[in-house]
């Protein structure tokens, strides 16, 4: 059975909320994967890009991390327009 894609042929929903969110704490992708590493997130440049172009799927541990990492409810990558 082929995996879902988004409306926009995406492979995830947070690519673009996460980009956002990086762009708001002014960091390139590569300082982004960084910050991430140091907090136990083994993430690098290239994966991130990945995610932000929705050319790859992300797992719920991986957003739960992200959560945790970024000190924000997963509602803020899921859907940035509820609180």
């Amino acid at each position: 059975m082929p995996k879902r894609l988004t409306d926009s042929n995406s492979k995830n929903i947070i690519g673009k909320n996460l980009m956002n969110i990086r762009l708001k704490k002014n960091m390139s992708q590569r300082d982004f994967a960084r910050f991430l590493q140091v907090n136990g997130l083994d993430m690098d440049k290239n994966l991130i890009t990945r995610i932000e172009t929705g050319k790859r799927y992300v797992t719920d541990i991986e957003i739960k991390e992200l959560c945790r990492i970024l000190e924000i409810p997963y509602t803020i990558l899921l859907d940035p327009l509820k609180p």
